[in-house]
């Protein structure tokens, strides 16, 4: 999910400010961005979540029945009241890696898979390291969030954008991936134990997925996916220099939201030592 401003709810302001326009890169980049915005929900007894979302927020519209019948027709008589992010977009990060792999091939750039090297013995002026969780050798403040999600299949139900129900527990997300396939997602927990899809949490996001549409009773299980998201005490993004190492690492639950912005970080980095490279000592000084 692209989604800066839901993301400003519960974050710091500065992931709103370096991802909003991370979504036109992403529309530069990948053709199968799908820009139709963002719909917040809750069920009625917990209306106040609403109220105290949209106060953390910016960028939305406060929306009634009838709207939201018109923006997602599946859900009509659901919901009574909703906040539209229209401005927000998603996509499918499977297909989005997939497409810059063959851009950067088409520049000739090329990319080695299954390939283990750490940075430091990698040749090169310069090396960038965005490792993720495997980068604690080196970056000793950084965690690991583990979090969980769920891939089905329901043919009973559509929906034109990421769709985000509030809830005391255990806020649910569900994005469209197109032929009947929902990704619904996705826990947040302070543990950097890797493994399979506890049956707590399968059970609790495919409860709050059958609470936001019964339809999703009858949905298939397609996939069940764990890891862990990197992340400093901040949970903001960080550029390191060691050396001729680049640490970039940090992106929490804002991969793809963050990723333009912190790369632009690096690449005006390495831009800017190879300019200052070719200054004559005396003319720095």
């Amino acid at each position: 999910m692209l989604a800066p401003w839901c993301e400003r709810a519960t974050t710091d302001a500065a992931v709103a400010t370096m991802g909003a326009a991370s979504i036109e890169w992403w529309s530069q980049h990948f053709p199968g961005l799908v820009r139709n915005g963002s719909l917040v929900v809750v069920q009625s007894r917990d209306s106040a979540d609403l109220a105290r979302f949209a106060e953390r927020t910016d960028h939305f519209e406060w929306i009634d029945a009838e709207r939201i019948a018109a923006l997602e027709p599946d859900l009509a008589g659901r919901y009574r009241r909703a906040l539209f992010f229209p401005d927000e977009a998603h996509l499918d990060p499977r297909r989005a890696l997939a497409t810059l792999v063959e851009r950067l091939a088409e520049r000739g750039v090329a990319i080695r898979f299954g390939v283990d090297l750490l940075p430091d013995a990698a040749p090169g002026d310069a090396v960038v390291d965005c490792r993720g969780f495997a980068a604690r050798d080196a970056l000793s403040d950084l965690r690991g969030v583990r979090g969980e999600m769920v891939m089905v299949r329901c043919r009973d139900i559509a929906l034109a954008r990421p769709i985000r129900m509030l809830h005391p527990r255990i806020p649910l997300y569900i994005v469209p991936r197109g032929d009947g396939l929902f990704m619904i997602g996705a826990t947040m927990i302070e543990s950097e134990r890797r493994g399979p899809v506890s049956v707590r949490s399968a059970v609790e996001l495919l409860n709050a997925a059958y609470a936001l549409h019964p339809a999703f009773g009858e949905a298939e299980v397609v996939e069940l996916g764990a890891d862990l998201r990197p992340a400093f005490a901040d949970n903001l993004p960080q550029v390191r220099r060691e050396g001729r190492v680049l640490r970039a690492n940090g992106l929490f639950r804002h991969g793809f939201l963050l990723a333009p912005a912190l790369a632009r970080q690096v690449a005006d980095t390495l831009r800017m030592e190879t300019y200052d490279a070719d200054i004559p000592e005396r003319r720095r000084a």
